[in-house]
């Protein structure tokens, strides 16, 4: 019999505290600069549809025309792009990894936009560069589940958006990605990640209201939406998994174990057949007053 193992019960695995946030944060961007592996050189050639279905998501019914907008985790431009296609005034770009800013801002240059209506910013979501009463709108697409400190990270969104602006925020779900999370650290040598805390926190739809409440907001509205990934094969939900979240735990590797780990892993996929990734998403909307 097949015994499947949810997030929580891996998060639990791994230890549920937010000890030594900085240093997990640095994992991360490590991890998506590249650091560990190459896979996130694969972000949108592999992931980039999933990020634009989930973005249109995010942004079905608000009204942008004119706006100021601060996106908070960036990445390489999904949501910032389709703003700017939907009529926003101005987006900033801000993300923790300075390869992802890189890669959208050549896609920036690609598509014509100048000075006028993007730049970007390196920044930490707990701590925003700009000062209070900044933008018009901030939005944070699919980021939330990786901060350690996410109620931190929606009181400075709180912060920096004009009274009558709105926070949008896009959050991991309890069932996202936990197919390949359950998969990955079945196969993955224990001997480096015991003890290893995942970064990576979903919420429920109450408990992302909850911490806009906590934050100042108002008039807050949430939704979920799920959808039941299919690949052709197991090792396509691999390359998949590996590119979205940059396989940051490879940190806690040696660096001559990783691509042997990383290839392992990837054959357990195959093996188990486990070709589903559900993404999982919380969509949740508050007005500052």
């Amino acid at each position: 019999m097949k015994v499947l193992v949810n997030t929580s019960s891996i998060l639990a695995w791994f230890g549920g505290s937010a000890r030594n946030a900085h240093a997990m944060k640095q994992r991360i961007k490590m991890g998506y600069n590249g650091t560990f592996t190459d896979n996130v050189t694969k972000y949108d050639e592999l992931g980039l549809e999933f990020q634009i279905k989930a973005a249109k998501a995010q942004l079905e019914g608000l009204d942008l025309h004119g706006k100021e907008i601060l996106d908070v985790g960036a990445g390489t431009g999904a949501l910032s792009f389709m703003m700017l296609e939907k009529g926003a005034a101005k987006v900033t770009c801000g993300d923790i990894s300075e390869y992802m800013l890189a890669q959208c801002r050549k896609k920036a240059a690609e598509k014509g936009y100048g000075e006028d209506k993007i730049d970007f910013q390196v920044l930490d979501a707990e701590s925003l560069p700009f000062k209070d009463n900044t933008f018009d709108m901030v939005v944070t697409g699919m980021t939330l589940g990786l901060l350690p400190d996410q109620r931190q990270a929606i009181k400075e969104m709180a912060r920096v958006v004009r009274p009558g602006g709105y926070v949008a925020v896009g959050a991991h779900g309890p069932e996202h990605y936990w197919e390949p999370t359950d998969t990955y650290f079945r196969a993955i040598n224990k001997r480096y990640v015991l003890g290893y805390r995942l970064e990576f926190w979903p919420r429920t739809e109450k408990e992302v209201r909850n911490m806009m409440a906590q934050a100042g907001l108002s008039d807050i509205i949430s939704r979920r939406e799920i959808w039941r990934n299919q690949f052709a094969t197991g090792g396509e939900a691999f390359d998949f998994f590996a590119a979205i979240s940059s396989s940051w735990w490879y940190a806690k590797f040696p660096e001559d174990k990783r691509r042997d780990d990383s290839q392992k892993v990837r054959e357990y996929f195959n093996k188990k057949k486990r070709n589903q990734v559900t993404d999982d998403i919380v969509l949740a909307y508050g007005r500052k007053l």
